[in-house]
């Protein structure tokens, strides 16, 4: 195979460091292989040397990577005759010509032991810095692409979590959980008692580590409020008597597949399973943040708003009637009138209500003092909402929210947005 070599782009630039050369020597190698043994072994100590690179070195070779380009020539040429005759066989050429060598690189390197792990690694760590280095973004499209090939729902597992999973699986939810903090063991196992679920996709190549999990509590009536749920000391719920699950917290632990959605087949998938279990649940609701709502206030509301949010009575709950309806009306302008994007394709501007939304599901209710926690206030002044996925709904939602940006929420919920007297500022 002919490919540009490595080692010209790394000393084009002047010198690199041993670990650098030696891996760029793989790649070069490994690219340049067809047998499938040979293959496999280059791959396995490529793999190898990239985890024995410092953060120094790493950047340096994303620098290759990135550089790692199409022939110029070759795609000029392809591209031409395509336009100068249309056919398929232009067109497969043109497809060929377009694609990066690094493409190739990474499904080789994907087929050594620990690969793919190595691969979602690579990508974390790119993400660090890519804000800073755009030049490196050709490098991420390539990486992402492949990531979302190789974790699509077909190579993906459920499985349900509890007590009798293994320690090393249950140590990741308390160190990966991101909405709601575990502390510690006994926290944990209350969250996996008789009247709650957890639920994770899990990929063959990383068998202990979950992708995505999801934890419900089993409860009569909609809940409001975080605390009643993380209390470890609550006695467990008779599940018999539950008509709802709320699905109170989901978090996504691999930082390298960022942009790889799985949050909405996971929700679906359990809300179905939970109903073949269990059927007479009636509603399934998340019991969600507003993460952004308390940064966009900071900017748009007015100083002396921002002075009674500062009040030390807020935190212990003191608040005048007049500013809790007044926060509540803010709160349901924020999420449905306050949008990011363009007008083709606006959405609203908080990035746990386009999740929601964009699942199907419908704003169904916001809660005053849901999460008084210290996190709770500080970026939703503690109003939390609930998102109801009524499932023979929920494809309907989906398309009417992409299509038309159409947001699905109760009346209740407009009534708040339209009695609300908007910031001068009604956007971020």
């Amino acid at each position: 195979m002919n490919v540009p070599s490595f080692l010209r782009r790394i000393f084009s630039g002047g010198g690199a460091d041993g670990g650098v050369r030696e891996l760029a020597q793989l790649c070069d190698a490994l690219l340049a292989e067809s047998g499938e043994y040979a293959s496999t072994a280059l791959a396995r100590e490529a793999v190898a040397k990239w985890r024995a690179l410092d953060e120094g070195a790493r950047e340096r070779l994303f620098d290759v990577l990135a550089g790692y380009s199409p022939p110029e020539e070759k795609l000029k040429a392809a591209a031409a005759a395509y336009q100068g005759e249309p056919s398929s066989e232009n067109l497969i050429r043109l497809q060929q010509a377009s694609e990066s060598p690094r493409r190739e690189l990474f499904d080789r390197l994907n087929m050594a032991p620990g690969g793919t792990a190595a691969l979602v690694e690579m990508r974390r760590v790119l993400l660090t810095r890519i804000k800073e280095r755009p030049e490196w973004r050709p490098l991420d499209y390539d990486l992402r692409r492949r990531l979302r090939s190789w974790f699509n729902r077909g190579f993906l597992r459920l499985e349900r979590i509890d007590w009798r999973t293994s320690a090393l699986v249950l140590e990741k939810l308390i160190e990966y959980e991101a909405v709601h903090a575990v502390q510690g063991w006994p926290d944990l196992r209350r969250r996996l008692e008789a009247d709650r679920r957890c639920y994770a996709f899990f990929h063959p190549q990383l068998p202990d580590e979950p992708i995505i999990f999801i934890e419900v509590a089993l409860t009569r009536g909609m809940s409001a409020r975080a605390q009643p749920l993380l209390d470890m000391h609550a006695a467990v719920d008779d599940v018999a008597g539950a008509d709802c699950a709320m699905f109170y917290s989901i978090t996504n632990c691999q930082e390298g597949l960022r942009g790889i959605s799985f949050g909405n087949q996971l929700i679906k998938q359990v809300a179905e399973d939970l109903k073949r279990e269990f059927p007479h649940l009636r509603r399934f609701a998340t019991l969600s943040p507003i993460p952004g709502f308390r940064r966009w206030l900071e900017k748009n509301a007015s100083r002396e708003l921002l002075a009674q949010i500062e009040d030390p009575a807020w935190h212990l709950g003191e608040v005048p009637e007049a500013l809790e309806k007044q926060l509540m009306q803010l709160c349901a302008w924020y999420l449905l009138r306050v949008k990011t994007g363009n007008e083709q394709h606006a959405e609203p501007l908080d990035p746990v209500a386009r999740f929601h939304l964009g699942n199907g599901a419908s704003l169904e209710r916001l809660n005053w003092m849901g999460d008084t926690s210290e996190q709770g206030m500080s970026r939703s002044a503690g109003i939390m909402a609930n998102y109801v996925y009524r499932l023979g709904e929920l494809e309907r939602n989906h398309e009417r929210y992409f299509r038309e940006q159409l947001v699905a929420a109760s009346s209740a919920v407009e009534k708040l947005a339209r009695e609300c007297a908007p910031p001068g500022q009604a956007a971020a």
